[in-house]
């Protein structure tokens, strides 16, 4: 072998070990008890965290703030740690999450102390547990357990929920694998908008605001959401299917991708579904103040009446619903979500 040929096959094999080395970035957990959390970091960077503060907080645990690679946070603050600027609407929008709105008759996605309990049956997920954490160099996983309780305290739904993190180059991942079985009997899900895995972003994301919207859920309740002042306001939305902008709501899609800019970082936010969701692939609920939702189970609701899914589960069935974010400091794209949503298809 000459030394060209030498000299090749060492750059060629420093670049492969380097490319390797940066797709490997190393997820540790750090459990703080008396903070109720347990931090994610990924390279040694902190990435989020699985927060479980108590129903006195929150009506859920979730993860909250999430941050890019670069570190800017990507989740709303309000209403725990408020930012100016930002909106001030729909409390129970924090951090990442997965709920739904309507569980034998009672609302989980809407509860928060900010509700007329007496105007509504509200549920709650009280956080039970944490399974396990395994930390390693590639990927990290972290299994948590839940139930989620009535109006009365009455047990509905048991969830056992596998977060695995991981990490590369501009890039960080988490896949959220939830299962929910049904114990007191048999559980419906009917047909209904709000739900059910979602993310509230940060002012920046949003879509640029022409106008005040009210928006109402199944109880009547209207919340007020007003055009607000849209200097270095970014977001657009774009789905798999080539749609843009709020015209992604109500459409089904693989994956949907939100693109903005903090200052001077270029972000995107992604949601990818998994072949082995019911109603795969799932109606987006995306709104351009900041919600940004996938729900699977509201297709009469996403689809203007065009289709109809009351879910159900009998006593002791479960069922396992499936999810991909990806958080970058680029913007990703088709082709770049395209591959990511193969490979996360071959996932269990």
């Amino acid at each position: 072998m000459n030394i060209v040929s030498k000299n090749t096959v060492a750059a060629s094999l420093a670049m492969l070990l380097s490319t390797s080395a940066a797709m490997a970035q190393k997820v540790e957990f750090n459990k703080k008890d008396s903070e109720k959390k347990v931090e994610v970091l990924v390279d040694g960077k902190l990435f989020t965290n699985y927060f479980y503060p108590g129903e006195e907080v929150l009506k859920k645990a979730v993860l909250y703030p999430v941050y890019s690679p670069q570190g800017t946070i990507v989740t709303r603050g309000w209403p725990l740690d408020p930012r100016p600027g930002e909106r001030v609407d729909h409390p129970h929008h924090v951090g990442v999450w997965l709920n739904y709105e309507d569980v034998n008759g009672n609302d989980y996605w809407n509860n928060s102390d900010a509700v007329d309990h007496a105007k509504r049956a509200y549920g709650t997920i009280r956080h039970t547990g944490i399974k396990s954490m395994k930390a390693g160099k590639g990927k990290g996983e972290l299994v948590v357990t839940a139930d989620w309780v009535d109006k009365d305290g009455k047990l509905t739904l048991q969830e056992v929920s596998t977060y695995t993190f991981s990490g590369s180059g501009n890039q960080r991942i988490m896949d959220r694998s939830t299962k929910l079985t049904a114990v007191n009997g048999d559980v419906a899900l009917p047909d209904i908008k709000d739900g059910m895995f979602a993310i509230r972003v940060a002012r920046e994301l949003e879509l640029p605001s022409t106008k005040p919207e009210i928006f109402t859920d199944a109880s009547g309740i209207a919340t007020k959401v007003p055009s607000l002042n849209n200097e270095g306001i970014t977001g657009n939305y774009r789905n798999s299917e080539g749609v843009e902008g709020e015209e992604v709501w109500g459409k089904r899609a693989v994956w949907c991708n939100l693109t903005g800019k903090i200052k001077d970082e270029k972000i995107s936010v992604a949601i990818i579904d998994h072949p082995k969701n019911v109603g795969y692939p799932a109606y987006f609920h995306a709104r351009g103040y900041g919600l940004f939702a996938i729900n699977p189970l509201g297709q009469k609701q996403l689809s203007g009446g065009k289709e109809t899914l009351n879910y159900s589960l009998k006593n002791g069935q479960s069922t396992t619903f499936r999810y991909r974010m990806v958080v970058a400091s680029e913007h990703l794209s088709d082709e770049a979500l395209n591959s990511e949503a193969a490979k996360f298809a071959k996932t269990k």
